[in-house]
């Protein structure tokens, strides 16, 4: 069986063995559906979303909100719900909902650099707090039936590493699987992802390590694999700005090369994309337009001109106007 084509995280196959990280404000429904529809993607998950508003929902408005967050739909199976917290009450409350929901898995978020979330101990700042870290996972695993995994960074700095010692309390607390991703907090998304990390994980434990950060090409993920052993790979901002990475990734382990999107494809992949949004009718469609046209546009040839205009629009039809006219525009310039 060659790398990538699947793996296993308890009773759940993931084929391929690809995972589409949970991103704020990207991952939503309409976005896991469209990277589900280029295929490729074996895995998708939620963007991370708050155990106290998940478990405490009381007022109708922060309900909705949170149902939000954690809707999908059928199509999206295997799906996993990604959470953070540091109450191990609250954080096991607000996974029995997520397994009520239907989830095939829920993930825990330890690696959250956003200093509002690390301020309230969640996130990333559990890295300097591993008793509450382990409470936590040891008041949840028993408290849901379905997978349990855990997405981590390296340590606080580069003085506080402690990734292997997580991976190995993790596995002793009946963690499912692992993803790591190797930057520490204090790094942010500078600097590079150093992969050894990841091999020195999947060195100490036999549970599934998934390995994140720095996957811009299918090479890359051919290359983390070969050189750390991991048994999957997780990817967040290059699907933003490339939805088309898993597909490419699936091409490249059966082929030696991958397919690369035209213009007219971009410009498909928007419409189609707008549309799913215009569909849902949500009150933020048009944020998100405008937000994923930045990420869209990434290598359109006058793709500058095209978002400062989406910027200046105020309706969905307004934009999905704008988008079909800018490349028809273009088509037309590059056939003359």
């Amino acid at each position: 069986m060659s790398p990538l084509s699947q793996f296993a995280i308890g009773p759940v196959q993931v084929r391929p063995a690809t995972v589409l990280a949970p991103m704020a404000g990207v991952t939503d429904t309409v976005f896991r559906r469209m990277i589900r529809n280029q295929g490729g993607c074996g895995l998708l998950m939620t963007e991370f979303t708050s155990s106290h508003g998940v478990a405490h929902s009381s007022k109708a408005r922060t309900m909705r909100r949170m149902m939000r967050y954690l809707h999908f739909e059928p199509d999206e199976h295997p799906i996993s719900s990604q959470l953070f917290g540091a109450d191990p009450e609250v954080m096991a409350e607000a996974a029995r909902v997520c397994q009520d929901l239907g989830f095939d898995i829920v993930d825990l978020n330890f690696g959250c650099p956003v200093k509002k979330v690390v301020r309230c101990n969640g996130g990333s700042g559990l890295l300097r707090d591993l008793p509450l870290m382990e409470a936590l996972l040891r008041k949840v695993r028993p408290a849901i039936t379905i997978p349990l995994t855990m997405k981590l960074r390296a340590g606080w700095n580069d003085s506080e590493l402690v990734h292997v010692q997580v991976a190995r309390v993790a596995e002793d607390c009946g963690v499912d699987a692992i993803a790591l991703h190797p930057r520490t907090r204090e790094q942010g998304y500078s600097g590079t992802a150093d992969w050894t990390r990841i091999a020195e994980v999947k060195a100490a434990v036999k549970i599934p390590v998934i390995g994140n950060g720095d996957i811009v090409t299918p090479h890359d993920a051919e290359r983390m694999i070969a050189q750390t052993g991991c048994d999957a790979v997780m990817i967040g901002r290059t699907a933003s700005s490339n939805p088309w990475i898993f597909r490419q990734i699936a091409e490249y382990r059966e082929t030696g090369s991958w397919w690369e999107p035209s213009e007219q494809d971009r410009h498909q992949l928007m419409r189609a994309y707008f549309s799913m949004l215009m569909e849902q009718d949500a009150p933020e469609a048009v944020g998100k337009m405008k937000q994923f046209s930045t990420y869209f546009t990434h290598g359109v040839r006058n793709g500058a001109k095209l978002r400062a205009t989406i910027y200046q629009a105020h309706e969905t039809t307004e934009i999905l106007d704008i988008v079909d006219a800018f490349f028809a525009h273009e088509m037309e310039q590059v056939s003359a």
